[in-house]
């Protein structure tokens, strides 16, 4: 098939395929038509001047109305003044939930190669402009000019914190509903495609002699599916399956599956109380489509000129940014849009696997799928889950992501589609065999990551019984990729999977998993420990089990106190504490009660640090750990010293040695005379 794209001249700088990132983005339509009025909008918008931040471009569309492909089509086009980088996050998940902008911070920060162990782990609110992840995103922005492509934007709470304060760099941000809040934004609105590329996208999709001997039937297909990308895409789909269907009658079908949904649930999905731009005729008489009005949906103001005048911009970016009220619910599809109507007959054509297929990844983590997960969830080998995805994806009703490391095929469902597939899953699948669809899902990712940790680090001994063929983990070089790749996938199905409560031994399983592999992959970011070991915390806690909480919150505590947040890990060291005496396990309250020391001492509270330091020094003894006994005389002695305490300082230092000697810890011992021989040194000099 001819591939038609639309006409916009490149921009000056490095060709596009030498820009890094380019391949973060979505696949997009292998077929993209139209839109010029709408490029060369968003291409006018992006030389406006932004004194003091970076431009910021708004295409606001309803789902299905095509704007992450034109989002795709543009950046490819300028990718080359940004030589820097191309930056992509999606800001919503399938179902239509927020990602947090702290999360979509590390994320970025991860592709521009900076080393996320050194951002601080987020704070009470972790959403917010203060966020450390989003601080540290815009200082590494500062200097640069990079590409951000924030696709799926909620409200503009989101957005704001990702700001960099450099004009060097150019924000591109998709969005289904007015981003309120943030001044000086002149959104792109996307109606359906013109009368010309919708025959022009059918053509192509469906093959040009079918479309192209019965016009009139493709102007019917395209009113019907009031000539939005995703509408006629499906439809295509059919088209493509059904060689005997007319094309007149398929916009026939089209017609009666919108009225029949429309009929069946009128108050399933209401309408929007401020929806984007609802989909025109494109009827004879009804006007040319796809002129793209700016402004006026989003902002309320009257349709601005093609190009408006530089606007002067604020220095400030409190003043340019007010952060709006709680996000509104994501804008969903009406039952009487084309798209559901089109969506309808093209599962109606499935298989019973396919439509078993399409509905258990709904269940994926994000929705998203290679055929190692799918095939677990509906039980099936791994090459038929490969067919199966792909058919689905030649139907237009799976989007394709990019490939993996290695390769393998990535599907995603749209989240357009997310909802239907959602009520069908409900009312078509028992909830006995969705349970066991996720318990086979937790338990192949946990195989994928134990094999994962047995090819990074053999030592830790032998991994569990090798996965099939196609399903397998290759080398340690494979396993690195696969486990940063899925990472997010991962951590969101042990988050789902906790959250839901009752597949908790699989998903404890996982966390562990993943507590062990992470790390060994020399890329495992603070953040996502923490994460994960809130989950172990979360499951402890729901079952009773004070030790496993104890060693959940003593975790927790180390990495708030490596991120240097004492006042936060003396807290979890605390609660630790709690946990550790409900247990009655000695060793864990002398971990907590030592670790709650330390904090007191980093924030300079000697008395309190001797005090904890003490504490903990008789349960070591009461233990017999001679070793532990000895460290923490010298930092009863270390606290002593800090408050002028010399001779008592004196007494835990010659203490220390003693059971140092005692216990043959040459090396100790030198390290503590040499402590006590400075303690000297200095009371002798007046100190």
């Amino acid at each position: 098939m001819a591939r038609k794209t639309a006409t916009m001249e490149a921009g000056t700088g490095a060709p596009a395929e030498h820009v890094p990132g380019l391949d973060r983005l979505p696949a997009g339509p292998a077929l993209f038509v139209g839109r010029r009025t709408e490029l060369a909008a968003l291409r006018a918008a992006a030389v406006r001047p932004a004194e003091g931040r970076s431009p910021v471009l708004v295409l606001a569309g309803r789902p299905g109305s095509g704007r992450t492909a034109l989002a795709v089509r543009f950046a490819v086009t300028v990718a080359g003044q940004y030589p820097d980088g191309v930056l992509f996050a999606r800001l919503s998940a399938p179902d239509g939930g927020r990602v947090p902008p702290a999360r979509a911070a590390r994320r970025l920060l991860e592709q521009l190669g900076a080393d996320t162990a050194e951002v601080p782990l987020p704070g009470a609110a972790g959403d917010g402009r203060d966020d450390p992840a989003c601080v540290a995103l815009r200082a590494a922005l500062a200097g640069r000019r990079v590409l951000l492509v924030l696709d799926d934007v909620r409200d503009a709470g989101q957005l704001w914190p990702l700001l960099a304060d450099e004009p060097g760099c150019l924000v591109l941000a998709t969005t289904a509903g007015p981003l309120t809040g943030i001044e000086d934004i002149d959104p792109v609105i996307l109606g359906g495609l013109d009368r010309t590329a919708a025959a022009e996208l059918l053509g192509d999709l469906v093959g040009g002699t079918r479309i192209g001997c019965d016009p009139v039937g493709a102007a019917d297909l395209a009113e019907a599916c009031g000539s939005q990308p995703a509408a006629l895409r499906l439809m295509a789909g059919r088209l493509r399956g059904k060689p005997e269907l007319a094309v007149t009658e398929a916009a026939k079908e089209l017609l009666r599956a919108v009225a029949e949904a429309g009929k069946a649930e009128p108050e399933a999905v209401k309408e929007p109380a401020e929806a984007v731009d609802p989909p025109a005729s494109n009827g004879k008489g009804k006007g040319e489509r796809g002129k793209g009005r700016r402004g006026a949906a989003v902002t309320g103001s009257e349709p601005a000129a093609a190009v408006d005048p530089p606007a002067e911009p604020a220095r400030d970016p409190a003043a340019w940014v007010r952060p709006g009220p709680e996000p509104a619910e994501p804008v969903p599809v009406p039952d009487n849009d084309p798209l559901v109507g089109a969506f309808t007959l093209a599962y109606a054509g499935l298989t019973a696997a396919q439509a078993r297929m399409l509905r258990a990844l709904t269940l994926a983590p994000a929705q998203s799928a290679d055929p190692r997960t799918a095939s677990a969830l509906v039980g099936c080998p791994a090459p038929e889950a490969a067919t199966t995805l792909a058919a689905l994806a030649e139907r237009e009703l799976l989007a394709e992501e990019p490939p993996a490391a290695d390769g393998t095929a990535r599907y995603r469902v749209p989240g357009r589609l997310h909802p239907r597939l959602v009520r069908l899953r409900e009312r078509d699948d028992r909830p006995a065999e969705i349970e066991l669809a996720r318990a086979r899902l937790l338990e192949r990712l946990v195989r994928l990551t134990e094999s994962a940790r047995s090819l990074l680090d053999p030592s830790e001994g032998a991994g569990p019984d090798p996965l099939p063929g196609p399903l397998r983990l290759k080398s340690a070089a494979h396993a690195r990729e696969w486990l940063l790749g899925e990472r997010d996938p991962l951590l969101g199905a042990v988050a789902d999977a906790i959250g839901q409560g009752d597949l908790d031994g699989s998903a404890g399983r996982l966390v562990t998993a993943l507590l062990r592999s992470l790390p060994l992959t020399g890329a495992a970011a603070p953040a996502d420990l923490h994460q994960l070991h809130e989950l172990v915390l979360t499951v402890a806690e729901r079952h009773g089990r004070p030790r496993r909480a104890s060693a959940a919150l003593l975790n927790l505590g180390d990495l708030q106190a490596a991120a240097g947040r004492w006042e936060q890990a003396s807290g979890h060291y605390r609660a630790a504490l709690e946990h550790a005496r409900t247990a009655d396990d000695e060793a864990l309250c002398a971990r907590a009660l030592e670790g709650a020391a330390g904090c007191h001492r980093a924030l300079g509270d000697a008395v309190r640090a001797a005090d904890w330091y003490g504490r903990a020094l008789g349960v070591r003894q009461s233990m017999g750990d001679q070793a532990a006994e000895a460290r923490l005389l010298a930092r009863v002695a270390e606290a002593h010293a800090a408050q002028r305490r010399f001779d008592e300082a004196e007494r835990e230092y010659r203490a220390s040695l003693s059971v140092l000697r005692r216990i043959g810890d040459e090396r100790g011992r030198e390290a503590v005379a040499a402590a006590l021989a400075e303690l000297r040194e200095r009371v002798s000099t007046g100190w």
